[in-house]
């Protein structure tokens, strides 16, 4: 939480007329799919009279918002931007040399325009359906084989949020793999300090003992399980770790090494020196800083621990006509399928910055990326001459990008100079200051510097004189001997028009929002307005060091401030933490945040945290990593959470009872009428109720979970409040507590005084602190009617396409009123007991029509879970739902003898281009029915990149980067 003083939460603008209420509520018009006439339409097909009666029969009265929110009144798209721009103009931006992981960087323009502010990129949903999510997973791919060969390990995953959490994935990886019996992990003093913040936060609830020292002075006589280097360490020194990793494996510990990708195309790589694992940020490689993220983090290991790695992996097969096809990779191991017993609550990637990064490496190439190494290092050596000629020491050499500058008593004084001269430098101690250079360094920053430490005497030196004098190679032992990047890909799109045209081609392989609907159940895929997005790229908001003193980041406090008081007015929480970066973050800290509220209070034996059976994955994964026992609580035959079992459960645990986790409304669409009463059952034995904001798109404005009972609540910023998804990140999770839980929450600065805090969960103070603008941007625009009518629009659609699909597949759960909340599951069992056709089936055939399918067999196997959202028009609903009705059809056909159980479009679906050209055609239904399913499909056709996807045979065959993809399928 922020302590600045915030601008007016109102704006006027100055040249204010009569029309403007008008232009204000236009955005509100814009962001909703039907208008109202065909709102009408859809009230009078429910038989219902207006939106307010559908409300009065949807939310239980009990829970019903009996006033309007207070929040500033909406507008117009120039006038939030405005006032936004008058925010962002109290950054800013000085020359900062602070490092720590984070570097200013120069984003190629045609990434920047091509993928960060391309829709095509942004809007995409996470690739489960791969047949037509190709282009994102080659990119993908490209990450992956990117960092394997930079670190010199066998596998590398689809990127994490943030370098801390990696290194803390790391960490658990390790513990579940070694064959030490130690529970004590080894940490390098000379870690970033915010690493080992976050490995204090997740260490303490597993039972992990933390060892920080100098790695030079650990001698091995405590059994360890596994280790944490950095490579080069925080204060820029380089070391050779071999001897360190030998005696670790020994003793049958594994060995992190925390490298910056951009020092490995000139230093020895982790795995050559011996190490088991590889995390670190790819956010230099092209990506802004952002005040802290989104960037992509990685982890790379050995082959040995794929069914271990966290987070997503991308893999190779083939389609069924033997064409290489991209897929992710061994889900069974992730939390949605084994729950509490996955090894990490982190499923998502932050694909958007992992394709930026990979397109940096692929832009410019392993020569390109060697060259900017080493300008950087030259530069580097230069300013240490130099410094070394003023009279000033140095940390211990051979250094890469930062130096430790020694300069005892007048720290305080060149520091002073330094904020003079709109200069950023690090504080490592009380004598020492880091110096770290970067990409965007020149030479005159160079000369700046030297000017700083000498004060105001003139120079004795030029630049140029210094220049002949630098000597920039690495020791041998540590100067990198392997090639990498060698791929084609890394070697064929330098020039902006090649890259131009692949980014382009890799587009068009993907469905996106751009394309059409993708109505996934619980995740919340709407509208992401342009003018909610372009502040993202704004320097006062993209160029600014996460560790920068706050004094400069006036414009962010404000930005943060406002944010949480409308989050606060939204949830009816006292307080908000902006600080995790993800949903599966949100419910860590949330639930940390109870458990040490239990143990203020001299309760620590409250382990239990009771989760209904529909619950998301990511929950009883989430409750295991905070060290809490999941109890799984039964639901009724209507997909509600069965009272009497909850009751039992609560009371045969009343003594150790943490937690309830729900989400609400329900995984199963409806609202639950006996919320207000399972709240009171978990505080009525001691424990706390946590709820899931998944499913917060139906409540915003109509019912608030502070007040029926919630005790904290994570939000899905990237979901309710329009943080486009990226293809599977970047998110923000959020979380709101009660007052009692306020003490708790997570810092905001990384050197605060220790409190009752919970400590550090994402590697930044405000996570990912840049993509905040959007959903400032949303809430601004909507104001509280906007909020509450985007609300009422979402449970409208979702119940328009309950009630046209209702005769073709019966809908699962229904409200008190036969009323479904903002999503509804189709169960299309019967289509398998009657034709053969499983919900895959479906799901691709949908394809044909030009649809991403709806969240495919959860919370019940056999079923489609359709959340249209708010933005969706009455013309693409009625679209979606021809496409579901001639699909029901199509299965009908089959069902009654006219069309091969074996052979027909379900069966047969994606359909390729490729494959309708083919002289062989041999099925017994036609190209055109194949190909072009609806009228709508001969005006405009998005043609799926490869046929069905033969999933087991890639894990049975697993390649996960670029090389030997040629030679896979002749296995």
């Amino acid at each position: 939480m922020s302590n600045v003083a915030p601008l007016p939460l109102t704006f006027v603008s100055p040249d204010v007329t009569k029309a403007e209420p008008l232009a204000t509520a236009d955005f509100v018009r814009r962001h909703l799919g039907p208008n109202e006439a065909d709102q009408a339409k859809m009230l009078a097909f429910l038989d219902l009279e207006n939106l307010d009666q559908l409300v009065q029969k949807t939310i239980p009265p009990s829970i019903a918002l009996q006033q309007p929110l207070e929040l500033p009144a909406p507008q117009s798209e120039a006038q939030a931007l405005t006032q936004l721009k008058a925010i962002a103009a109290q950054n800013q931006i000085f020359r900062s040399y602070l490092g720590q992981g984070y570097y200013n960087t120069i984003t190629p323009p045609v990434i920047q325009r091509n993928i960060l502010e391309n829709p095509g990129w942004y809007t995409a949903y996470t690739p489960y359906q791969a047949e037509i999510a190709q282009g994102r997973l080659e990119a993908l791919l490209n990450f992956q084989t990117m960092i394997v060969e930079l670190t010199g390990l066998e596998i590398a995953n689809a990127s994490l949020l943030d370098e801390g959490t990696a290194a803390a994935e790391a960490m658990s990886l390790s513990y579940g793999v070694s064959k030490s019996q130690s529970h004590t992990f080894f940490v390098s003093a000379h870690c970033h300090p915010q690493t080992l913040a976050v490995l204090q936060t997740r260490a303490n609830p597993l039972g992990i003992e933390l060892l920080i020292t100098d790695h030079r002075e650990f001698d091995f006589s405590t059994p360890i399980f596994g280790a944490l280097l950095q490579y080069p360490a925080t204060d820029g020194a380089i070391y050779d770790y071999r001897a360190f990793i030998d005696q670790a494996h020994q003793r049958q510990a594994l060995v992190t090494l925390a490298a910056d990708p951009l020092s490995l195309t000139l230093l020895t790589p982790p795995g050559e020196l011996g190490a088991d694992i590889a995390v670190g940020s790819t956010q230099r490689f092209g990506v802004p800083l952002g005040y802290g993220g989104p960037h992509a983090a990685y982890f790379a290991t050995k082959e040995a621990y794929k069914r271990q790695i966290p987070g997503r992996l991308v893999g190779v097969s083939k389609d069924r006509r033997g064409k290489p096809a991209l897929r992710l990779a061994l889900q069974t191991r992730e939390q949605h399928i084994r729950r509490e017993k996955a090894t990490s609550n982190i499923c998502t990637a932050q694909v958007l910055l992992a394709v930026m990064a990979a397109m940096y490496g692929v832009y410019h190439g392993p020569e390109g990326l060697r060259q900017i190494a080493q300008r950087i290092h030259h530069l580097t050596v230069l300013l240490a001459t130099g410094l070394q000629k003023l009279g000033y020491g140095l940390g211990p050499e051979p250094y890469f990008d930062t130096l430790a500058v020694q300069v005892g008593e007048d720290l305080e004084t060149i520091q002073a100079r330094a904020l003079d001269g709109r200069i950023n430098l690090r504080r490592l101690d009380t004598h020492r200051l880091g110096i770290s250079l970067d990409e965007t360094t020149t030479i005159q920053d160079v000369v700046d510097l030297w000017q700083i430490f000498a004060g105001q005497a003139p120079l004795p030196f030029t630049a140029e004189s210094l220049l002949a004098q630098v000597n920039p190679d690495f020791p041998l032992a540590l100067a990198r001997q392997s090639p990498f990047l060698q791929d084609p890909v890394f070697n064929r799109y330098h020039s902006e028009t090649e890259l131009l045209r692949y980014l382009h081609q890799l587009e068009s392989k993907d469905l996106a929002l751009n394309t059409a609907m993708i109505p996934l159940g619980s995740c919340t895929m709407k509208l992401n307005a342009t003018a909610e997005m372009l502040p993202v790229t704004w320097p006062e908001f993209s160029q600014l060091h996460p560790f920068a003193p706050r004094d400069q980041a006036r414009g962010y406090q404000i930005l943060f401030q406002q944010l949480e008081a409308w989050l606060a007015e939204i949830t009816g929480f006292a307080a908000i933490s902006l600080q995790p970066n993800a949903g599966s973050q949100g419910e860590y800290a949330g639930l940390q945040v109870i458990c040490q509220y239990h143990r203020s209070r001299g309760q620590g034996q409250r382990n239990i945290c009771l989760i209904p059976e529909s619950a998301h994955g990511t929950n009883p994964a989430s409750a295991v990593m905070c060290g809490l026992k999941v109890i799984a609580v039964n639901c009724d035959g209507e997909g509600n959470i069965d009272l009497t079992d909850l009751a039992s459960k609560a009371e045969q645990y009343q003594d150790t009872l943490a937690a309830l986790m729900v989400t609400y409304p329900s995984t199963h669409g409806v609202f639950e009428e006996n919320i207000v009463d399972i709240c009171a059952i978990i505080h009525r034995y001691g424990g706390q109720v946590y709820m899931d904001g998944a499913n917060m798109n139906a409540q915003v404005g109509l019912c608030r979970p502070a007040d029926f009972g919630a005790d904290v609540c994570h939000l899905n910023l990237h979901k309710t409040f329009c943080i486009p998804h990226g293809g599977g990140g970047p998110g923000v999770g959020p979380i709101g507590v009660q007052s009692h839980l306020r003490p708790f929450l997570p810092p905001t600065t990384l050197n605060s005084e220790p409190t009752a805090s919970i400590g550090l969960v994402s590697a930044a103070p405000y996570g990912s602190a840049s993509i905040l603008v959007i959903s400032w941007m949303y809430i601004a625009l909507m104001g509280a009617t906007g909020l509450t009518q985007a609300t009422k629009v979402a449970i409208l659609n979702a119940n328009y396409v309950a009630r046209r699909l209702q005769a073709y597949y019966p809908i699962l759960f229904r409200g008190l009123h036969s009323l479904v909340a903002h999503e509804c599951i189709l169960d299309l069992r019967p289509l398998k007991k009657q034709a053969g056709i499983e919900v895959d089936d479906v799901a691709k055939r949908l394809m044909d029509f030009g649809f991403h399918a709806p969240t495919v067999s959860w919370p019940v196997l056999g079923t489609m879970m359709v959340e249209p959202t708010e933005s969706e028009s009455l013309a693409e609903l009625d679209r979606f739902c021809e496409a579901m009705i001639a699909i029901y059809h199509e299965a009908q056909a089959i069902a009654e003898g006219n069309i091969s159980p074996e052979d027909n479009p379900l069966k047969n679906a994606p359909h390729t281009a490729e494959s309708l050209i083919c002289q062989d055609w041999s099925h017994s239904y036609s190209r055109e029915q194949a190909a072009y399913p609806a009228p709508w499909s001969k005006q405009y056709k998005f043609w799926p990149a490869v046929s069905r996807i033969d999933n087991a045979y890639g894990d049975r065959h697993l390649v996960c980067s670029c090389e030997g993809m040629e030679s896979y399928l002749s296995q």
